[in-house]
């Protein structure tokens, strides 16, 4: 069995993992897990072409259902992932929003104020 295939093979349980973690919002796993499949795909994108022509038949017919299984589970995570996101981003926009009116508010108030004691000492 090739290192490649090998590779391959942990990217795919990885990804099962991951899946599991999403669907639990343990996303600190998540993250974990994703470095973890990150280093591999690395190691699989410097070993590709290396070793590709040494998997039999079979082999080749099982790393394309772990290709396509790892597809799958993708899209898994990303229908736990996403939602998740999309309410971080919220959030943070409204996190924004709120310190640009801060600004806003304070820009306006200062004046004010300044020009109360600047009154004040003409009077």
């Amino acid at each position: 069995m090739s290192d490649q295939f090998v590779i391959y093979e942990e990217i795919h349980t990885l990804s099962g993992q991951m899946v599991n973690a999403a669907q639990a919002n343990d996303w600190d796993s998540l993250i974990a897990l994703e470095s973890r499949v990150t280093t591999l795909r690395d190691r699989l994108m410097n070993e590709e072409g290396a070793d590709s022509l040494v998997l039999s038949v079979a082999e080749s017919a099982q790393k394309s259902a772990m290709i396509r299984k790892i597809l799958e589970n993708d899209a898994e995570i990303r229908r736990h992932v996403e939602p998740w996101m999309d309410s971080v981003r919220q959030f943070l926009g409204s996190q924004s929003q709120r310190r640009k009116m801060q600004r806003a508010y304070a820009a306006t108030d200062s004046p004010s104020e300044s020009g109360a004691a600047a009154s004040g000492s003409f009077g």
